[in-house]
């Protein structure tokens, strides 16, 4: 662990020492969960360019604490024609980090571009007739019908956000990464001193205007930034990391694993809490484009083998207070939350019957590669469980390991597994991505259309969805949701693995830490 230690600690140095940074500009030195390999918070969920996305681009709307949204680029906005109109207007002084003003036409194409890659998104298309810039600072939506869920969808902390960019960014193809990083959000991106696999920098945006008035909640209210430079630096292993915390040579470490929260809990020096109440949803994702998981009775099998206990210990340890079973395709304990169909999970499994059901339901004997995530220790633990799973239900495993961003690069693929494709990966998804139908990345059933990696197809999910959309009261979406629910048991677009509580730690001299996702505004030095 010395050698390694010593490693951070001169590139920590080297740093601090690069030309043109000034010793005395305040830092605050982050460890992220992963290294951030993919820069577009259009292109990929992962939470990793989620967060980077929100210190450099800015949203039209933010979502508090509360979940609730509030105006943040608009000044706000006014609603006509019974619902179906809605005429927005930028706030004055917004600019891009190239000293551009923001216009109007700019989020035009940014939206568009949204919605071709997120599934709130493509519903905010899917309800339009128009999305048009009348002016430089006005943008109006014209709808098919009313659709008062518009703020919470453009203002959505969850993968996908709505990030802002430039037009002639906006205009890349939704499906090509864009990599200029140019937004209009508190942070700049620092090409220059970007070393992958060790350290992200972010420097102040000096022509960043906050929001007026109100109290930073989430990503709702003003953004205003204390610290001139945010570095995110990436350590290789736990050990290190606890280390880094102990000694102060980090400041914030995004998610200890358990066993390394309980060391940061006994530290005076530093605060170790969950941030975010929803709790982080694992969800297994079976890819339906090639074999045999593109047999839905195979995957029936499969659902009904998964104990989800056994993921939570692994993956949050032996406290009960820090994990949730069973789960269903809602987040525990909110409106849409049901207990159908959720037995199944907490029931012990005979392999040999799960064993003779695979055959029955058509398992030929093919290889199924599972992607196993070294760097990130609850991802690994999930993955490992699943491994011994299918193993022990009669599959032949090929569990392939690697880094968190050649996974979320990797899974991206339609290939086939020959040809190097993917069979199964596990993810977390957060509580807040999993409220509702609307924003629920993983219960679409769009196929390739979809753009989601697995791309399970199911037209029941869909219909259902759309009814939810347009239902007229919570009685209804609650009847609704069950069915959902149902209906996913049955087509098996992903398989909800439990609900765990992520600790966050941090030095008690950093203060102003929001609840929610990790986010860099707010944070200050005492």
């Amino acid at each position: 662990m010395g050698i390694r230690r010593r490693t951070f600690l001169g590139a920590s140095a080297a740093a601090l020492a690069a030309p043109g940074i000034a010793r005395a500009a305040s830092v605050l030195k982050f460890i992220p969960q992963a290294d951030i390999t993919i820069l577009d918070p259009v292109w990929t969920t992962a939470y990793v360019t989620r967060n980077h996305g929100f210190l450099v681009f800015d949203t039209l709307y933010g979502t508090d604490a509360t979940f609730n949204a509030s105006p943040q680029m608009v000044e706000g906005h006014v609603v006509d024609n019974g619902g179906r109109q809605w005429t927005m207007k930028l706030r004055d002084g917004l600019k891009w980090h190239d000293g551009a003003k923001v216009l109007a036409r700019d989020c035009v194409a940014s939206i568009r571009r949204w919605g071709a890659r997120d599934a709130f998104g493509a519903t905010v298309l899917q309800f339009a007739d128009e999305i048009a810039a009348v002016d430089d600072r006005t943008i109006r939506f014209r709808l098919k019908q009313p659709f008062p869920l518009l703020p919470t969808a453009l203002g959505k902390a969850a993968s996908n956000s709505c990030p802002m960019m430039p037009e002639r960014l906006a205009m890349t193809d939704p499906f090509k990464q864009v990599t200029e990083m140019v937004g209009s959000g508190p942070f700049r991106w620092n090409a220059r001193e970007r070393v992958v696999g060790s350290l992200a920098v972010y420097e102040k945006f000096h022509g960043y205007v906050p929001r007026p008035g109100g109290v930073a909640s989430g990503t709702a209210g003003p953004k205003i930034v204390h610290y001139d430079r945010v570095e995110w630096h990436v350590i290789p292993d736990a050990a290190t990391k606890t280390a880094a915390m102990q000694s102060g040579e980090t400041d914030w470490w995004e998610n200890p694993p358990a066993d390394n929260a309980l060391v940061l809990k006994a530290d005076r020096g530093l605060v170790t809490r969950v941030l975010d109440p929803t709790g982080l949803m694992g969800c297994m994702r079976l890819n339906q484009l090639v074999a045999p998981f593109d047999n839905p009775a195979v995957r029936r099998v499969v659902l009904d083998a998964v104990r989800q206990e056994d993921y939570m210990v692994a993956v949050a340890g032996t406290d009960p207070s820090m994990w949730h079973v069973p789960t269903g395709i809602f987040a525990p304990g909110t409106p849409m939350a049901s207990d159908v169909g959720l037995k199944r999970f907490t029931e012990a499994k005979d392999f040999a019957k799960l064993k003779t059901a695979l055959e029955k339901a058509g398992y030929k004997g093919e290889k199924i590669v599972l992607l196993l995530p070294t760097d990130l220790p609850e991802l690994k633990a999930e993955a490992e469980v699943s491994a011994d799973m299918f193993r022990r239900m009669g599959f032949e495993v090929d569990a392939q390991a690697s880094d968190w961003g050649t996974v979320v690069q990797r899974r991206a693929s339609m290939k086939p597994v020959a040809a190097g494709g993917w069979s199964v990966f596990s993810t977390f998804w957060t509580g807040l991505d999993q409220l509702s139908p609307a924003g629920h990345v993983f219960l679409r059933g769009q196929g390739k259309a979809g753009g989601q990696p697995g791309w399970p197809s199911s037209p029941a999910i869909e219909a259902l969805r759309n009814q939810w959309l347009a239902a007229k009261d919570v009685t209804t979406q609650k009847e609704l949701a069950v069915k959902l629910q149902q209906q996913a048991f049955i087509d098996v677009p992903y398989i909800p693995l439990g609900q765990f509580f992520q600790n966050t730690s941090y030095k008690k001299s950093v203060t102003g830490v929001l609840d929610g996702i990790p986010v860099f505004w707010n944070v200050r030095p005492a």
